[in-house]
């Protein structure tokens, strides 16, 4: 094989990943647009927000957090906070966690919660914040 065909087939994987990193930056970008409108929706309408917890991987426990927010799984594994913030809400926990609390990082947000997972385990990010607040994005 020559040296040819090789660059030609590194500056096509380059290409191909650029597209997908361009494409992933686009969804993140409406899933955030679409959290800041239906943080701005609940303020305005309800629910109040909610403490959120981080639950241990394998159901080993729960520790509390600083945030507040809502939950937008129904099994509480995701969530948004009052800011806005995307947090996913499953991690290893240590008793020293489960004590004192954990401390998640926000993460860019999906379009679809869940995808890739088993059947039924994925929601439509709007369609999550739909079973949060019904409606919210009719309002005025």
């Amino acid at each position: 094989m020559s040296d040819d065909w090789a660059r030609q087939r590194t500056e096509a994987a380059r290409v191909q990943a650029e597209r997908l990193r361009a494409r992933q930056d686009a969804e993140h970008a409406a899933a955030e647009e679409l959290l800041r409108a239906f943080v701005a929706a609940a303020r305005e309408r309800g629910p109040e927000p909610v403490p959120l917890e981080v639950k241990g991987y394998g159901g080993r426990g729960t520790a509390r957090t600083r945030l507040r927010g809502w939950y937008l799984r129904q099994d509480r594994t995701a969530g948004v906070s009052a800011d806005g913030d995307f947090y996913v809400l499953t991690a290893p926990l240590t008793p020293l966690d489960r004590l004192r609390g954990a401390r998640p990082e926000p993460s860019r947000p999906p379009l679809v919660l869940g995808a890739g997972g088993k059947d039924g385990d994925s929601i439509e990010l709007a369609a999550a914040l739909d079973r949060v607040l019904p409606g919210w994005r009719d309002a005025p």
